[in-house]
């Protein structure tokens, strides 16, 4: 019988040369598990696949994810995340790195509305990068704050990868969302606040806005904060909702989907188009999604039916590591993950297998899925591989280099790690507000 130890190594092994060569991910990890479990198990591995389809894809929980990457879609298309961007820039007032300060605020929002971070960052860099250039800000700036408010949205709820962790460890979701909010938060204030004191030792990164030729009238402010101010309120009639007790995640999504469709009429912009357009691109985005769970989960239940979990306790009891320094592994296993692969296949490949050694040593699984989210965020974004990186390049103009988005994303970067720091140096800091809303866990 094959040790789990040198399977381990040859699944990885594998798993890296099908990266290498191009291969899809959900396909490529499923592939390789039945492949390589044909050869250690025989036919009986494949077992795995129906009753992997049964307890993943037919889960409640994942339901969650088309309706809120439905409402997402709904709300960049309508017009909403312009109307958003308009009116914090108004409040925000005429302040050096006003801007950069509105595109952090508003792109962690609309990050959050489409729940993934690829998609966050292209639909927060389409509105805002173009306005921050024209208007003369620094390039490594504008870029920054794209990718570090766009990346926030796996961290504000409502946040795919953080379903997926809950459906894979049987946590609740709702607990999950809750506890997102003030890292979340602290990391936009600490965003806010580079942004301010580097704008004022360098004021050149942005210029203050010229004074409009004809200021808005009292009804057109009116107008701008009631605009924002309605997208804003579905968000938090979305998350509201599940902090109440009133609905369920996957229920509160379906209330989002039909709070966007109403703010489209609100906004006339509800057009046949937009509904098609949006949900053409959301098919085609759980589409993508569904099948990296398949095959990711496919490769987790053959991973831990051979055994891993026992290897990894094992291999952490024979470091000699204090409990701290066995979640200080965890995270930096985690963070190298990310420079080659997505956040959905780190939650589903490391959240089964970690989340039981952390919670073994007497860790609570909310606080330890806030790392992961957190520390997941890090990683995809962190140069020379992180997968964000390219979907920022994807939309920046031509004069946009590779080395201009390193340089841009590395201080962002610093700030989320200390982030994380504090959060797994004040485990209180995640934990109570879950705990004051919804009791101890």
């Amino acid at each position: 019988m094959i040790s789990i130890g040198l399977l381990t190594g040859i699944l990885f092994t594998c798993i890296l040369a099908a990266f290498a060569m191009g291969a899809q991910v959900g396909l490529a990890l499923g592939g390789i598990a039945m492949l390589v479990g044909y050869f250690t198990w025989g036919d009986a591995v494949f077992n795995v696949v129906p009753t992997t389809i049964e307890d993943n894809l037919f889960s409640f929980i994942l339901l969650s994810i088309p309706l809120y990457i439905y409402m997402g879609q709904l709300l960049t298309r309508s017009g909403i995340g312009e109307a958003m961007f308009n009116a914090s820039q108004m409040l925000i007032g005429r302040v050096r790195g006003s801007l950069a300060i509105s595109v952090i605020i508003v792109c962690s929002l609309i990050g959050a509305m489409v729940g993934i971070i690829g998609a966050g960052i292209m639909t927060s860099g389409s509105i805002a990068l173009k306005p921050m250039l024209d208007r003369g800000y620094d390039k490594r700036l504008a870029l920054g704050v794209i990718m570090a408010g766009g990346g926030l949205g796996i961290l504000i709820p409502p946040s795919v990868p953080m379903i997926m962790f809950s459906a894979v460890t049987q946590n609740s979701v709702g607990r999950l969302f809750i506890a997102a909010i003030v890292p979340a938060i602290l990391a936009i204030v600490l965003f806010i606040t580079y942004i301010v004191i580097s704008c004022k030792l360098d004021p050149k990164r942005a210029p203050l806005d010229a004074e409009p030729e004809q200021p808005l009238t009292g009804l057109e402010r009116f107008k701008t904060i009631r605009d924002g101010g309605l997208a804003l309120l579905l968000i938090v009639l979305v998350l509201g909702s599940i902090m109440g007790g009133i609905a369920t995640p996957t229920e509160s999504g379906a209330i989002g989907v039909i709070g966007a469709l109403i703010l489209a009429g609100i906004y006339k912009r509800f057009k046949l188009t937009t509904l098609r357009l949006a949900g053409v691109e959301t098919a085609l985005l759980v589409a993508v999604a569904m099948w990296i769970i398949m095959g990711a989960s496919v490769f987790s239940n053959f991973h831990l039916l051979m055994g891993v979990q026992s290897l990894v306790a094992q291999f952490t009891a024979d470091l000699g590591l204090p409990p701290w320094g066995v979640i200080l592994l965890m995270q930096g296993v985690m963070l190298l993950l990310g420079f080659i692969i997505d956040e959905f296949i780190i939650v589903l490949m490391c959240a089964p297998i970690f989340t039981p050694i952390a919670v073994g040593l007497g860790y609570d699984p909310i606080w330890f899925g806030i790392l992961m989210i957190l520390n997941i965020e890090i990683a995809i974004q962190t140069p020379p591989y992180g997968f964000a990186l390219f979907y920022l390049k994807g939309i920046a103009p031509p004069g946009v280099t590779m080395m201009d988005i390193y340089r841009s994303i590395t201080p962002f970067v610093l700030i989320k790690l200390l982030v994380l720091i504090i959060c797994i140096v004040f485990p209180d800091l995640v934990l109570w507000l879950p705990n004051k809303l919804m009791g101890a866990g």
